[in-house]
């Protein structure tokens, strides 16, 4: 098929873009542990994107709801958007059940100004940023009919064994770690990690009351192992030296898109943020979605960090440039992220 009529691009196992709304492609994508979601802004900078903030609330939400069915524990959101996009789109995040983590702002630098901020007439500082927000999915117990948080259900599962709350620590084997970091009430809970639940789960199972047995089970038939714990939170892998202000220029040079002189996509996204964000909440063979993908900048840093992509474009001549991105980085020995 000739790319003027290409309606889908797939590169092997890896990458897949679907030309059209992503709204239409989600159910049949593979499960994502990255999505990496830099759609409209409100500022009318493409067709279809509104020229104010004002409905992006309602724009986003059919998609922020297909996102909250389709992903699981392990997926982290990453929400591109200006400040005031951001703000009204929140409230939809959290209606769908995203649990806000950080708010990571990506400063261009003075070099952005350009000296095109008219300051008298605008009233107000130039504007150098975008946001980059990090969110999660948490996971949804059941105590008797009810929905309960992590913490909440680890705590009663305990309780529900008959066995005082002093013994989790002699179940992990420390002085008094468990007690007041597993099964705190307070807001200074801590995540157990595998080895520790695993510990809880073989002593509230070996020595509590045989009648509520399994205790920390899911179906009611047996235990969850430490692996499917894990599996309980979003990834995440914090970068050394790495803060919530990420300080780099617009995408430059080699890196920037270009038909002649003129630019493809007016806010292609830098490669190393991108790098930077699936690198973090994410390991090798884990799948990337970007459903609006423009050049498909997640896509391109997905094949470079050996995870798989599911992504679409509803604008077709970009759609076409971002498969030609693709093919094009395919023949390149190493692209310099740099």
């Amino acid at each position: 098929m000739s790319l003027q009529n290409q309606t889908e691009f797939k590169l092997k196992n890896q990458i897949a873009i679907c030309h059209g709304d992503a709204l239409n492609f989600y159910s049949s994508w593979r499960t994502p542990t990255v999505i990496v979601a830099d759609g409209p802004y409100g500022v009318k900078g493409f067709p279809g994107d509104p020229s104010t903030p004002d409905s992006l609330d309602k724009w986003y939400e059919p998609h922020i709801a297909a996102w909250a069915r389709l992903s699981t524990p392990q997926t982290t959101l990453w929400f591109w958007n200006t400040e005031i996009g951001w703000a009204k789109v929140h409230p939809i995040l959290e209606k769908y059940g995203w649990r806000y983590r950080t708010c990571h702002i990506w400063d261009k630098g003075i070099g952005h100004v350009a000296g095109n901020a008219n300051t008298k007439s605008l009233r107000k500082l130039p504007v150098v940023t975008e946001v980059c927000v990090q969110y999660v999915k948490d996971p949804i117990f059941s105590i008797d009919g009810r929905n309960a948080s992590m913490k909440e259900w680890l705590r009663y599962e305990w309780q529900r064994s008959g066995l005082p709350l002093t013994l989790t620590n002699e179940a992990c084997g420390v002085k008094d770690a468990a007690t007041r970091k597993y099964f705190t009430q307070s807001d200074l809970w801590y995540f157990p990690p595998a080895d520790a639940f695993e510990k809880l789960v073989n002593y509230a199972n070996t020595k509590g009351q045989r009648k509520g047995a399994p205790y920390f089970s899911l179906d009611g038939k047996r235990a969850m192992t430490g692996e499917e714990w894990t599996r309980m939170r979003a990834k995440f892998y914090c970068p050394f030296g790495v803060t919530n202000v990420w300080n780099h220029p617009p995408v430059n040079g080699d890196e920037r898109m270009k038909n002649g002189q003129k630019a493809m996509h007016l806010n292609q996204k830098p490669l190393k943020l991108t790098r930077l964000i699936i690198e973090t909440t994410s390991d090798k063979g884990d799948v990337v979605w970007e459903p609006f993908g423009g050049l498909c900048t997640a896509a391109v840093a997905a094949l470079e960090l050996d995870r798989k992509c599911d992504a679409a474009e509803i604008t077709h001549e970009v759609f076409q440039q971002a498969v030609a991105r693709i093919e094009m980085i395919t023949r390149t020995p190493k692209l310099n992220l740099q």
